[in-house]
């Protein structure tokens, strides 16, 4: 991997949350993902499962984490199962973890080649009453392709159909939701990251530069800095392509005038950020155009200020709404009929700003988290407020990543990156 290894002590860590939420005699099983082919012999980049990194540390294909905490013998309550590397391998593919290796990476003593795994699972589910099954229940989730996951969990209820079933995500859901420092800090870095690339672009836009070669200078400054590159598709919307929420086409020429809304940001160690910048081709805002700016700037730093212990997600953004709403009645795009008649289902408000203001955020973009539960110290969210008005050819969102303190306002892991508009052109004319 590019990046550079992480102290297995997270994982330990994480491993022993998780076992001391499990039921007694129960085992728990992970799977990575698979290698998803395209075409021919083609397949996709492999991208590891969160919840067995989450666990292990292990980035690789083709492996099973199994945790049984109240297993009779010690070597039993954490095990990994990994495909085995040889000569061959190491020459077509690169080498894979060793056993040594693997303990390294993930704390976990007791390694087994892959084709030992059925036979382990057999003899543990003698033992056990219970198996953990992780399914994935994110509220945004539409999953369509069978995943080695779901193929494990229908081989094993066939299997074995006397055990009782318990679910894994509800417990990750939880613990993942709420960050150790060493994940803050590789947050941090991937938000360090998406910095470098976007002070690269305040140098380099101008009238008529493509929406793809800026993001070609980001993927060339995320990757020189050890990112795998963009932690999502990049969203770089000119002029009126802003107005299209996840536009992803990246291919208009920049005009003169209009503003480039950048959704974009880089990974680091499968960790994510996630900033939204809005700038201006020429260089300079105009004077309407900085209007509506420093009104979502407004609101996305009152919001901020909202994310804190024992806030509910849903009432926040019931005040977020009632912010936004004061801006667009200055801004003239609603009156106080408008408002006056609005339905409570869709306020006025999200006729110009028809998103959610935060997510969590982490090891997945839309990470971990359980919205009606309240907020917590070391979550992280996402802050990104947007007014966008097709009638006048533009939108603008502006987007920071955010730690919830014990006490005070969160501590922002985007406050190096330029937001104010002044600062911006300042910038973009040296």
């Amino acid at each position: 991997m590019k990046y550079h290894q992480i102290n297995s002590a997270l994982f330990v860590k994480n491993r022993k949350k998780f076992m001391a939420e499990m039921k007694p005699n129960s085992v728990a099983v992970f799977n990575s993902n698979d290698i998803y082919p395209v075409s021919a012999d083609s397949t996709l980049p492999f991208a590891q499962h969160r919840d067995i990194f989450y666990l292990s540390g292990v980035d690789q294909e083709e492996s099973v984490l199994l945790l049984f905490p109240d297993a009779p013998y010690e070597h039993q309550r954490e095990m990994l199962f990994l495909k085995e590397t040889n000569d061959h391998i190491a020459v077509w593919e690169g080498e894979k973890l060793t056993k040594e290796r693997a303990f390294q990476v993930s704390g976990i003593r007791t390694v087994y080649w892959l084709q030992d795994f059925h036979k382990v699972l057999n003899e543990m589910m003698t033992y056990a009453d219970t198996m953990y099954i992780n399914t994935n229940e994110h509220y945004r989730a539409t999953v369509e392709t069978e995943t080695r996951e779901a193929r494990f969990v229908k081989w094993w209820k066939e299997r074995y159909p006397a055990h009782n079933v318990a679910k894994s995500n509800p417990i990750l859901q939880r613990l993942r939701s709420v960050k150790e420092s060493e994940e803050i800090d590789l947050i941090q870095h991937a938000c360090d990251i998406t910095e470098k690339g976007f002070r690269r672009l305040l140098g380099f836009v101008k009238p008529n530069v493509t929406e793809y070669e800026i993001e070609a200078e980001l993927a060339h400054e995320f990757i020189r800095n050890r990112s795998k590159g963009f932690a999502y598709t990049p969203i770089i919307a000119s002029g009126n392509n802003a107005n299209v929420l996840h536009y992803i086409e990246n291919n208009q020429q920049c005009k003169e005038g209009d503003l480039i809304l950048l959704d974009v940001a880089a990974e680091y160690a499968n960790y994510s950020s996630d900033m939204s910048r809005t700038i201006p081709v020429s260089g300079r805002f105009s004077d309407r155009q900085k209007a509506v700016y420093n009104a979502v700037l407004k609101v996305k730093n009152e919001a901020t200020k909202m994310l804190t212990p024992g806030t509910l997600w849903k009432q926040y953004h019931v005040e977020v709404g009632k912010i936004m709403t004061s801006e667009l009645l200055g801004l003239g795009l609603l009156d106080k009929a408008d408002v006056q008649n609005e339905n409570p289902e869709w306020p006025a408000y999200k006729k110009y700003f028809m998103h959610g203001t935060s997510h969590h955020m982490g090891l997945d973009t839309h990470d971990y988290g359980l919205l009606h539960e309240p907020m917590k110290a070391n979550m992280v969210f996402t802050v990104e407020p947007g007014i966008y008005i097709p009638n006048e050819k533009f939108g603008i969102r502006l987007e920071d990543n955010v730690v919830v303190q014990e006490k005070g306002e969160p501590f922002n892991l985007m406050r190096n990156i330029p937001v104010e508009a002044e600062e911006i052109e300042t910038l973009m004319n040296e």
